[in-house]
């Protein structure tokens, strides 16, 4: 294995957070920390972007194209209060409720919450999970689902928005699962009526031609 510097050796604070930028424009699959010449380490975090392998994507046939495991991503949302919002494109379960996405009572009339994803690449949404698993007081009442295909226009753009799932009532601390038939997209919208929380969703479906391509092109890149 060969190994690539990204730090190089550097002071570092005691009792201190220490961050660091990282130039290398490239995809890792593995990380080793060292220490000169011993000391303790609370906590390491790597900030980037996933990179899925396409081709184990091709063979896995159906998969989800919101998981944070195969290059989905939280864009926005609009409440972070509570928990974030990433949570509700981990792969695991949920297993208890900080492991979800909850957000304050809303007291505005008019207003509800959302998340905004932006999903591996160009696909083909053949399915929904949304799980409300250890949200019983406090799960989303309703909840409706939007897609935006940014190979043709501007997520920016509200009118480029389109229905994939209408509003439609959720049971708390349930699964819920739902069979589309709906145009291709790179972008996922949630909203929940008015408030309330969500565990997961899952978009099953698999990457057009468009999105392999381009999930190929990125790939070949960053890998050299």
């Amino acid at each position: 294995m060969r190994w690539e510097s990204l730090v190089p050796p550097t002071p570092v604070r005691g009792h201190a957070a220490n961050g660091f930028a990282v130039d290398v424009r490239r995809r890792f699959a593995h990380l080793r920390l060292g220490q000169y010449p011993d000391g303790g380490i609370a906590r390491l975090r790597v900030h980037g972007t996933v990179v899925p392998d396409p081709e184990w994507l091709g063979l896995l046939g159906t998969f989800d194209l919101a998981s944070v495991v195969h290059g989905g991503a939280v864009e926005d949302a609009s409440d972070r209060f509570y928990s974030p919002p990433t949570n509700i494109i981990r792969p695991d379960l949920a297993r208890q409720m900080d492991d979800c996405w909850e957000n304050r009572r809303r007291r505005e009339r008019g207003s509800h919450d959302w998340v905004r994803f932006r999903l591996t690449r160009h696909g083909e949404i053949r399915a929904l999970e949304i799980d409300t698993a250890y949200l019983k007081g406090n799960a989303a009442g309703w909840v409706a689902v939007c897609g935006c295909d940014a190979t043709a226009a501007d997520p920016a753009d509200e009118a480029s928005w389109y229905e994939i799932l209408p509003r439609i009532a959720l049971l708390p601390d349930s699964p819920h699962r739902f069979r589309l038939a709906a145009p291709a997209a790179t972008h996922l919208r949630l909203d929940v009526f008015p408030d309330g929380g969500i565990a997961r969703l899952r978009a099953h479906g698999v990457l057009t031609a468009t999105g392999q391509a381009r999930l190929v092109e990125r790939y070949v890149a960053l890998t050299g």
